[in-house]
């Protein structure tokens, strides 16, 4: 499988803590990989760097190499938000625009960054919809205010605002742990569905999650890769005896 996302030599310290510890990975195109470990080992971190969201925190400092196929996305005079249209965030927490619609969460990103044509904005609108599988649910009250859908619905509201703007990369930071067990599940299908047409990245704490819905897991402890290799090797005869011990609940 083609490389999407190369990961080389990968450090990031917040002041005088060194959070992450020279991670080097790979992400294949039209895959996800899952990114596992307990709470503060570096996960969200890592995820983090690969839309350069750490520019916005002044004590952060970035070093090694992230390639988004031929580029270096912390490369000299390469523009972050240019990286972030590429490489779409979807947050733990659901976050619809609250004084939006429906409809223009959606289309946030468009207006962001220009003038969209009424029946291009319909179509935008209606297509990512669908491709999250909200259309049915929404279409009559497209103009009512997307804080008055449910958790899980917000949230698959948010993965259409994400993939309205065409990115290649979608990263995901624990998206169904604030859901309950059917909107988790829509979103696992969602995930399993996207992947055709993206790549996609997943940190979740929840294990059988990971087992569930990844290609290739990532085990990260204390801010360093342990282990990445394909999902049901990672679970079942795992390499080190540290991904071992998490994976059996003998720590973490």
């Amino acid at each position: 499988m083609n490389s999407k996302l190369a990961i080389r030599d990968l450090n990031i310290h917040f002041g005088d803590n060194h959070a992450v510890k020279n991670v080097a990975m790979e992400v294949a195109e039209n895959s996800v990989t899952a990114i596992i470990g307990p709470s503060g080992c570096g996960k969200s971190t890592v995820l983090r760097s690969i839309n350069r969201m750490h520019d916005l925190t002044p004590s952060a400092r970035v070093t090694g190499t992230i390639m988004l196929d031929d580029t270096d996305i912390y490369g000299r005079g390469v523009d972050p938000v240019t990286i972030r249209r590429r490489v779409g965030m979807v947050f733990q927490k659901p976050n619809p625009f609250p004084a939006m619609s429906i409809y223009d969460n959606v289309i946030a990103g468009y207006k962001l960054n220009g003038v969209l044509k009424k029946g291009d904005a319909d179509e935008i609108v209606e297509s990512s919809l669908k491709r999250v599988a909200l259309w049915d649910e929404v279409k009559d009250r497209l103009r009512t205010g997307a804080v008055e859908l449910s958790g899980g619905q917000q949230q698959r509201l948010c993965i259409a605002r994400t993939i309205a703007v065409k990115p290649e990369v979608i990263l995901m930071d624990e998206p169904a742990s604030a859901l309950d067990p059917i909107s988790t599940l829509k979103i696992e299908e969602l995930i399993e569905d996207l992947k055709s047409k993206y790549t996609i990245v997943i940190v979740t704490h929840n294990m059988q999650q990971a087992a569930r819905v990844s290609d290739v897991t990532a085990f990260f402890y204390i801010g360093e890769l342990v282990e990445i290799g394909e999902t049901r090797k990672v679970f079942t005869n795992p390499e080190k005896k540290q991904t071992e011990d998490y994976i059996t609940g003998r720590f973490g």
